[in-house]
């Protein structure tokens, strides 16, 4: 006897996206890259246009310290590479843009991938009529607890400014102090909007590593003496000690119990994390200026980090850190994205997709979003008793204004958005 099967019934909506045999889907029309700095810091932001009339995706490029050379490769490269492939192949797409430059894993092609890949989950999630985090599995947490960054001249200044942190409900809290005579990494200052500006690291300031090794558990004495135990504390090195110094710190401040200890080292010098495994118990988070995964998969796999912080869109964007995020999961590394204000409110939103579906979420960095960047970017997410929370729209669930985002061109600087010099107190030159 034979059975007839009826065809799958087509869901209200998607019978103009179905594909078959004599449809070939959804294609790209057109790559346009979208320069806008709505809080003065260069941002890049990509749109896939496609071959269904209103149908198209944003992703984050944003690589503030060489914005135009993106936008090159993006116009220049990967757009004529894409124009005409299905936007479903989101997979072959990265893998073939990957190759496409021969020599790879740099932040500049990086980071034009990214705005293509963002882009075409974004696509994805809208043709589904799903928020993106649903198509990576759906939720595992209602929102994503975030850390946000307090600084001051003073331990007590920084006291203070993570109490007013705390009154807003924030429970995870960066601290960073000056040290008195010397350049500064993440020392701000408070505006009245409440948004943050860095004012250090001019070409004046000389960093002394050793001033800043002494001065930092001052400040960690002085923050839970007068805090308390409650508040999770946290620190970035930046990268800018000499290893056995960055042993020295964390080994110092195992007794203030951080809730991590950020880029101790240089990628340089990933070779000294068994040894800081060895002299210290404070988690480390690590990986802001990783591009390359040969750079991060071997300290995941000796367990030698408690946190990968990479910023998505200079790993290539979302199809890469699903992974890296699953490889993360099997080691017990936990996800703490990097996302200060060089990232897009897009890239924000981007982040906390994955936020949302990771088991192995760990925290969210975020950088306050102004009302003009929200005007810029529609459905940016929202913070809420501090955590971020998704406005469940399909795909990434934000826009942008585009006449808006022209009104805020790319601030005029010295030397085009360079990441500023700083030097030792001898004159040479500091990394990062």
């Amino acid at each position: 006897m034979t059975q007839h099967h009826a065809e799958p019934a087509i869901p209200p909506g998607w019978e103009r996206f179905r594909r078959d045999e004599e449809d070939s889907g959804v294609t790209i029309r057109d790559v346009r890259v979208i320069l806008t700095a709505p809080d003065t810091i260069r941002l890049v932001v990509v749109k896939v246009e496609t071959s269904e009339p209103g149908l198209y995706g944003l992703g984050c490029a944003t690589f503030t310290q060489r914005p135009l050379a993106v936008k090159t490769a993006i116009e220049e490269y990967l757009r004529p590479f894409l124009v005409g492939r299905d936007v479903h192949d989101i997979e072959d797409i990265w893998q073939a843009s990957f190759v496409s430059s021969y020599w790879r894993s740099g932040p500049v092609l990086n980071n034009a991938m990214s705005g293509v890949d963002m882009a075409l989950w974004d696509i994805k999630g809208k043709i589904a009529n799903l928020p993106l985090y649903q198509l990576f599995g759906g939720k595992t947490r209602e929102a994503a607890d975030v850390y946000v960054h307090a600084s001051g001249s003073e331990p007590k200044e920084v006291e203070e400014h993570c109490r007013a942190l705390l009154e807003e409900g924030f429970r995870y809290v960066r601290c960073q102090v000056a040290v008195t005579g010397y350049a500064t990494y993440g020392v701000s200052t408070r505006r009245k909007d409440r948004y943050y500006t860095t004012t250090v690291d001019t070409r004046q300031d000389r960093w002394s590593p050793e001033a800043y090794v002494r001065r930092v558990p001052e400040l960690f004495e002085h923050l839970r003496t007068t805090l308390g135990a409650e508040v999770e504390l946290l620190h970035d090195i930046h990268e800018r000690v000499p290893p056995m110094y960055a042993i020295r710190l964390a080994r110092e401040l195992d007794q203030y119990r951080l809730f991590f200890l950020e880029d101790p080292f240089a990628p340089e010098d990933n070779g000294w994390f068994p040894m800081l495994r060895q002299h210290s118990v404070t988690p480390i988070a690590m990986g802001e200026l990783y591009v390359n995964q040969a750079e991060y998969l071997p300290l995941i796999q000796d367990r030698l980090i408690d946190f990968i912080r990479v910023h998505i869109s200079d790993i290539g964007g979302l199809t890469p850190a699903r992974k890296l995020a699953a490889l993360c999961e099997f080691f017990g590394v936990r996800t703490a994205w990097h996302g200060p204000g060089d990232v897009s409110p897009v890239g924000h939103a981007a982040n906390l997709a994955l936020d949302l579906s990771c088991s192995n979420f760990g925290i969210q960095e975020f950088s306050f979003i102004s009302d003009r960047a929200r005007e810029v970017f529609p459905g940016a997410p929202e913070l809420r008793a501090g955590a971020l929370w998704s406005n469940d729209r399909p795909g990434l669930g934000i826009d942008i204004n585009e006449e808006l985002a022209a009104k805020y061109p790319f601030p005029e600087h010295p030397v085009n958005g360079a990441w500023p010099e700083v030097r030792r107190v001898d004159g040479g030159v500091q990394r990062p």
